[in-house]
């Protein structure tokens, strides 16, 4: 599954932040087997020659054809589960949620559930424009406190929604962005 929509409004939130999507370092944390929007975020970083750190349960792992499609790309993609160590040196975190209703066992969701949760102290030695991002809605994997980070992003992120889509839609019915791409 793909979430290109949503890939529009997460490669703006970056660009805005970084003023540019080439060679990012981005660590993909949480459910990236079911996630949709990992899924296209990482085929669109990977034509931006971003890193990719991919931090998740061996269960929720990416699915296969989408490593093969960046492997197709010469995407650079590793493998880190440890969290701190995914960390070093990046860009942007983006974090997803373990998708309950994904789960027909629960006992597996309580596996997993709550083993990838971002600690507010991995922020303190971050770059400083370092960005935590997530599609929303949210359920433990941040806490409520990295919210009043410089880092986190991921409210800017989802006010960016509204013009993002306003403009693709403008493209699409009108064939032009109006001035302002929307905002």
């Amino acid at each position: 599954g793909q979430h290109p929509t949503q890939t529009l409004l997460d490669l703006a939130t970056m660009e805005e932040r970084f003023q540019t999507l080439v060679g990012l370092r981005v660590v993909l944390m949480g459910d990236l087997r079911y996630g949709r929007t990992v899924h296209s975020l990482a085929h669109a970083l990977g034509l931006f020659g971003s890193e990719l750190t991919l931090s998740s349960p061996e269960r929720l792992s990416l699915p296969e054809e989408v490593r093969r499609d960046l492997d197709q790309m010469g995407a650079k993609v590793t493998e880190q589960p440890d969290l701190e160590k995914a960390l070093r040196g990046a860009d942007v975190l983006y974090v997803t949620r373990i998708q309950k209703e994904r789960f027909g066992d629960l006992a597996e969701y309580a596996k997993v559930s709550g083993s990838y949760r971002l600690d507010p102290a991995l922020l303190r030695n971050m770059k400083e424009k370092f960005a935590v991002m997530h599609p929303l809605p949210r359920v433990a994997e941040i806490p409520p406190e990295v919210d009043r980070s410089p880092h986190a992003v991921y409210f800017r992120q989802a006010f960016l929604a509204v013009p993002v889509r306003m403009a693709l839609l403008s493209l699409i019915l009108t064939g032009s962005v109006p001035p302002g791409g929307g905002r």
